[in-house]
């Protein structure tokens, strides 16, 4: 089987797995690793396909990188290989034989597929064409200029309109005999009539003025309407057969189409889904009667812009567009525990590090959550709200994430909630983090603005967006280098979820990973992150205090 390799390292002294990689979340089996050393080392030097992954300084502006996957498989006389798959498509189209074909394949040639991007393209030049020409724009802007000048001097003449009513108005109050009031009135009725007459008839004229060409607009932008509701149903109709194409199977052969996978008929299987390495991977596995192992997915090349992804670095399957075919295509394989909602904080302590009547602060450990999750209960909310039951009040004041360790403030009542967080909303409250970074800084202190907001595709993960990101600052300082590590001061102005994990991670903020951070980095025993500092007024005193634990890393 042509798409099946075999391992060049040696093996044989390397166990199986008891059970599959849990796919959201996992560190590479020693059989995984080795797979993916050998594919990089391919990618490194393979001359099969084009894809310009960032690697050549001078040629950026067309650099994208992609995921690469690796499933370690057996075949039915238990002879061990792997399997190799990227996600999407190369830059010059092309699937050597080293990976996997793809689920479906959507540009072979004289395709359903093929044919409906050539059609939706000669909609798309159409409407191009139409928005573009010179007459369009030029009766476009005449339009609008003329219906200015006219919004303007209809304008005008309405306040000349009302000015005139005015002084009729003035000159019926003026005393005079019933006669003479008598001619005034009717010579101001006849005004009336005449200014009103005059109205009417500059708004015809006006109309008449402007039909023409506003006629002329109209039916050009209702070609070009007709058009783009043209390319939306057709490009629907496409996606909608391309849902019904996509079929995934499992272990035990069974057959669902993606548009079954995502059943919601209110959500639309979200762009790319089905073309990940992992389903690609799987699909083959299980048409061929393979047995999957274990399996990987690594980053090669260039970061993206927004997202966090480090060459060679191992990365989980992502949530939207994976998850949902995954559960269907590994249904009765055993798996590897999800430590997502794993509760390994029970063994945990929660110590106090000080306490009054209305003001709790403790240490919050690393791996704890701050407030419940979905699957996860116990949190320092559950804990505290068990010890002081007759506590009122939010309890929570600001919270770390759950791989966080550091100072955490709570409070008992109500109105000291407040007030605290009145602190933390006008950035009063002082506050340090120390951190380790996987990496030697050049710089020694400096500020990070790199707007955040969540990964729809795949949360709870952040990215960098200026568009529609939250504004997030940070300034950082050097405490000390050493063995290609940089402890750091960490000073959040503002407070955005990730925020510290993603500036330190990405390519436009320090680009060196916190230690252990399994979202952006590399997973090890802990994230190294810590909140060891905050200075803030007492909610009641209003005295000036102050905490500091030193991380234990």
């Amino acid at each position: 089987m042509k798409h099946i390799q075999h391992f060049k390292t040696a093996t044989s002294g390397i166990s199986l797995p008891e059970k599959f990689t849990f796919p959201f979340y996992y560190q590479p089996h020693p059989l995984a690793k080795i797979a993916a050393k050998e594919l990089q080392d391919y990618l490194e030097n393979q001359n099969d396909f084009i894809h310009n992954f960032g690697f050549n300084a001078d040629d950026k502006e067309t650099a994208i990188g992609k995921m690469f996957g690796v499933l370690v498989v057996k075949n039915k006389q238990n002879e061990l290989g792997y399997l190799a798959a990227f996600s999407g498509k190369l830059e010059d189209e092309s699937c050597p034989e080293t990976f996997v074909p793809p689920v479906f394949d959507l540009r072979t040639k004289n395709s359903f597929y093929r044919k409906g991007e050539l059609e939706i393209e000669q909609i798309s030049i159409q409407l191009e064409a139409l928005k573009s020409d010179r007459n369009y724009l030029r009766l476009k802007k005449e339009v609008k200029k003329l219906s200015k000048e006219i919004e303007d001097d209809l304008a005008l003449q309405r306040k000349k309109l009302k000015l005139n009513k005015s002084k009729r108005k003035a000159l019926k109050k003026e005393n005079i005999n019933a006669d003479d009031f008598k001619n005034l009135e009717k010579k101001l009725t006849q005004e009336s009539y005449n200014d009103q007459f005059f109205y009417k008839e500059l708004v015809e004229y006006y109309n008449a003025k402007i039909d023409k060409k506003r006629t002329n607009l109209i039916n050009i932008e209702a070609n070009i309407s007709t058009l783009k509701k043209l390319r939306k149903t057709t490009s629907a109709f496409l996606q909608q057969t391309l849902f019904e194409k996509f079929q995934f199977l499992n272990q035990q052969k069974e057959s669902k189409a993606l548009i079954d996978i995502f059943n919601n008929p209110e959500i639309k299987p979200p762009a790319g889904s089905g073309e990940c390495a992992a389903p690609k991977l799987l699909q083959f596995a299980f048409k061929n009667d393979l047995t999957p192992i274990c399996m990987a997915e690594f980053w090669w090349g260039i970061s993206p812009n927004s997202a966090i992804r480090k060459h060679k670095n191992f990365y989980p399957a992502c949530q939207s567009r994976c998850k949902p075919i995954l559960e269907h295509m590994l249904s009765g394989i055993k798996m590897d525990e999800n430590l997502l909602i794993k509760e390994i904080s029970k063994d945990k302590d929660l110590e106090i590090i000080y306490e009054d009547d209305v003001l709790i602060a403790v240490n919050k450990p690393a791996e704890f959550l701050s407030v419940p999750g979905k699957e996860i209960s116990d949190s320092v909310y559950t804990r505290i709200k068990d010890k002081y039951p007759n506590a009122t009040g939010p309890l929570i004041v600001h919270r770390l994430d759950m791989s966080t360790s550091g100072i955490l403030l709570l409070t008992k009542t109500k109105e000291a909630n407040k007030v605290l967080q009145s602190q933390f909303i006008n950035r009063s409250i002082k506050k340090r983090y120390v951190a380790l970074l996987d990496g030697n800084l050049p710089e020694n202190k400096g500020k990070i603005k790199l707007p955040l907001r969540v990964d729809l595709d795949d949360r709870p993960k952040q990215l960098v967006c200026y568009e529609h990101g939250k504004n997030a600052e940070t300034i950082w300082e050097v405490i000390e280098r050493k063995n290609n590590k940089t402890r750091v001061y960490f000073y959040p102005i503002t407070g955005r979820t990730h925020q510290l994990r993603v500036h330190a991670a990405h390519k436009n903020g320090l680009n060196s990973p916190i230690i252990g951070d399994d979202l952006y980095g590399k997973k090890e025993n802990r994230l190294h992150l810590h909140a060891e500092f905050i200075e803030f007024l007492h909610p009641t005193t209003n005295e000036k205090m102050n905490f500091r634990i030193a991380p234990d890393f």
